[in-house]
């Protein structure tokens, strides 16, 4: 779909080369790739939204099916989640619902006393919220015995399915990425809050920003997907990357601490090929307008992102059914540096 020309002056108005932005556009629309969704906001502005057809599966299913999508459907935004979940303990947290930062993980869970040994009982909170626990853990993407994600669906205690993984590292030392450590921070989240995960994220987030179409996906034993079940409207998302834009305002209401977003997207783990992490935030830098602008990310797999270039006033959200695709991912990343590339003023 080509840019109109009234569609062509909007993107002009908000600091965009219409040039290059329309090429980028022209390029989701008719690319090989299977993407989904594209919304790109600046200043507070839907700037541009694409959507298309494509095969898509969710976090459950083997088979793909195809899927018209469009500005209403809700899509599987993955480990989009875990980002979510950052923002919820946030929340929670400025309401002193969770333990401090610095608590040592283990003390948390008493009945878990024969594990404090071999470094475990030095893992703190904050050392979770970075994926630095020098836990080892498995995540690829096909799930089979070599994933320890699978655990996470049915075994009777994520916390110890976690926590009894064999130490290769001390806690801090290294990022590993792990969505055991997103599982055992909303079983703390949870009991901090006295409800569950989607219920708190329907009251304290998801309603004051008016999100009202959306779901929270639950593993084998009815608790919800931390780390992997959110499925929302990028639209919604796009929300999302607005509130954190605006370091947690939202019309007047401060929802989640600005304090805690600024902590949030601080890099507390090397990734190693330009990146960070925050807590649960991916962290790197884009060089339009002659200099870095840094950028943070939530990411799922598929090719689900949720961007956020505070330097650029710029969220963009980009969702695709690659699942377990590298080369898929690394488009959908591309064309995010793509978008930025084109902001000229």
């Amino acid at each position: 779909m080509a840019c109109h020309s009234v569609e062509r002056a909007g993107i002009a108005a908000q600091g965009f080369d219409a040039d290059r932005l329309c090429q980028v556009l022209r390029d989701f629309q008719a690319g090989e790739a299977n993407l989904h969704g594209l919304v790109i906001q600046r200043h507070g502005e839907l700037v541009a939204e694409r959507y298309r057809s494509g095969k898509d599966r969710s976090v459950y299913s083997l088979f793909a099916r195809s899927v018209d999508f469009d500005a209403h459907t809700r899509h599987d935004l993955r480990s989009v989640s875990k980002s979510v979940t950052s923002l919820l303990w946030g929340i929670a947290q400025a309401e002193h619902k969770t333990p401090p930062l610095d608590a040592r993980v283990l003390d948390l869970f008493p009945e878990l006393a024969e594990l404090r040994r071999d470094g475990r009982e030095a893992i703190t909170v904050g050392h979770l919220l970075s994926m630095s626990s020098g836990l080892e853990w498995k995540e690829p993407y096909q799930y089979g015995l070599g994933n320890d994600e699978l655990a996470l669906y049915w075994r009777a205690s994520q916390e110890k399915a976690v926590l009894s993984r064999p130490m290769l590292h001390p806690p801090g030392a290294r990022f590993q990425y792990s969505g055991g450590a997103t599982a055992v921070l909303a079983r703390l989240l949870e009991r901090g809050v006295g409800m569950p995960l989607p219920e708190y994220a329907r009251t304290r987030l998801f309603a004051p920003l008016g999100i009202t179409d959306w779901e929270w996906m639950q593993d084998l034993r009815g608790r919800p997907l931390a780390f992997a079940g959110l499925r929302m409207r990028p639209r919604d998302l796009a929300r999302i990357g607005q509130l954190v834009l605006q370091r947690g305002e939202w019309n007047g209401r401060q929802l989640v601490p600005a304090a805690w977003i600024d902590d949030a997207l601080r890099p507390h783990a090397e990734i190693g090929d330009g990146r960070q992490y925050g807590y649960q935030w991916w962290l790197g830098a884009t060089p339009p307008l002659g200099g870095e602008q840094r950028w943070a990310a939530a990411y799922g797999n598929g090719g689900q992102r949720l961007f956020v270039a505070p330097g650029l006033d710029l969220v963009v959200v980009i969702t695709a059914g690659m699942y377990n695709e590298d080369a898929g991912v690394a488009k959908v990343n591309r064309m995010f540096q793509q978008i930025a590339a084109a902001v000229d003023r």
